[in-house]
């Protein structure tokens, strides 16, 4: 057992110094912070003032007073300011930098408005004035249509629609917001995590086979023994990495200066947070870990060199892209056939049926069977994958074959 912690040890404290893993962890414990104040962020960088003043052109007189009071109504802060000047004058502010953008106003048959600016891609103020410009076209044409304010007011009275589910899973479209932002966050750290972590696995063992150290190591320990070693001490790095991200994430969202339920954080639904969504996801990703990490011991202990490890690996690096791509996917429609089976297939399980926890009610006993068919994969994998690595890490020479894998298994026999 003296052994087992040594290798253990060994296969944790090299990677956690390595400055690559401490440099990734800074970046994106950092990266969280930055997303929680990103509204302040860009609203630092956008600045205030000029950019709240828009010029009208509005040679009638009447339209400038109208569509300030339109904007007032609908809480916008851009100001809306009459000016004399030429076009070609406001198009010169426009390139100097001293006007962010005008308005030409023309009333007639039906009211006309051109929004000029310096890019297209500048559509927030924009679309707010363009909002306000309608609401002056509804009462004009009110005003001449002879209507009142009460009858405008029922004409563009919105409809009564609600929405029922019948599914006793399906969470109400509210609910769902407020899972979609985290959920998202969460199957992308689980599907870098279950790359990341296997593909370290297998490169180290690689990497000691081709230094030869491996003879070294199995004529003092068991293949098996060194194989376990080497999962547990890069999975306890990465469970360590990805509680440092859990406290950043929770302590960034929680000690945010901007409130979390505008603008993207009200499509992402970060205003409510769940315990039981984290508990969830680090579940999903211990498991989803040992699945993949078996595979890819397996995978390189069958190889000599470290340049060989990606080509034997793009099976499993398959099987986790096609996870991802189902689970993406699903987050828009969660309770979709494909979404439900592929969440009980053990490969696809730890991104999928997490997607399905997070975003719908649905029986405890679904997760608990999708656990317990992982937990008897990765048994039969590490049953499987012991036997592969006995052999596989005496094997020398080129390997690029999924087909060595009966060689590995036969030579672990003769051991």
């Amino acid at each position: 057992m003296h052994s087992f912690w040594i290798i253990f040890k060994q296969a944790f404290m090299t990677k956690a110094r390595t400055k690559s893993f401490i440099i990734t962890t800074l970046i994106v414990a950092a990266g969280f912070f930055l997303l929680a104040n990103l509204p302040n962020i860009i609203d630092a960088f956008s600045g205030e003032g000029g950019d709240n003043v828009i010029h009208v052109v509005d040679k009638s007189g009447e339209l400038v007073a109208q569509l300030q009071a339109q904007l007032e109504q609908s809480d916008s802060e851009i100001q809306a300011m009459p000016t004399d000047l030429s076009e070609e004058e406001l198009k010169q502010g426009i390139t100097e930098g001293t006007i962010e953008a005008y308005l030409i106003m023309e009333a007639g048959d039906a009211l006309s408005a051109r929004y000029v600016s310096e890019s297209a891609n500048e559509i927030g103020a924009g679309r707010e004035v363009e909002n306000a410009v309608q609401e002056i076209q509804t009462a004009l044409t009110a005003e001449r249509l002879g209507l009142s304010g009460a009858e405008v007011g029922e004409l563009f009275l919105p409809v009564n629609f609600e929405r029922e589910a019948v599914s006793n899973s399906s969470k109400t479209e509210e609910e769902m917001s407020q899972a979609r932002g985290l959920v998202y966050i969460l199957i992308l750290l689980i599907y870098i995590a279950v790359i990341y972590y296997p593909n370290m696995i297998a490169m180290e063992v690689a990497n000691e086979k081709s230094s030869r150290v491996m003879e070294i190591l199995i004529s003092s320990v068991s293949p098996v023994k060194h194989m376990f070693a080497k999962i547990l001490g890069i999975g306890t790095l990465g469970i360590v990495q990805m509680m440092i991200f859990g406290i950043a994430g929770y302590f960034a969202f929680k000690t945010s200066a901007s409130e979390l339920t505008e603008g993207f954080f009200s499509v992402m639904g970060f205003s409510d947070i769940k315990v039981a969504t984290f508990l969830f996801a680090v579940l999903f990703f211990l498991l989803g870990y040992f699945l993949y990490a078996v595979l890819a011991a397996l995978l390189g202990s069958l190889v000599s060199r470290t340049e060989d490890v990606q080509q034997l690996m793009l099976p499993m690096m398959f099987l986790i892209i096609i996870a991802s791509l189902i689970a993406f996917s699903g987050i828009s429609m969660p309770d979709a056939n494909y979404v439900t089976v592929t969440s009980f297939i053990p490969f696809f399980a730890p991104l999928v049926m997490f997607l399905r926890v997070g975003m719908l009610d649905i029986p405890i006993w679904e997760p608990l069977l999708s656990i317990a068919i992982m937990l008897v994969t990765i048994g039969i994998l590490g049953w499987f994958g012991a036997r592969v690595y006995r052999g596989g890490v005496l094997m020398y020479g080129s390997s690029q074959s999924l087909k060595d894998i009966g060689k590995a298994i036969t030579l672990g026999n003769k051991k």
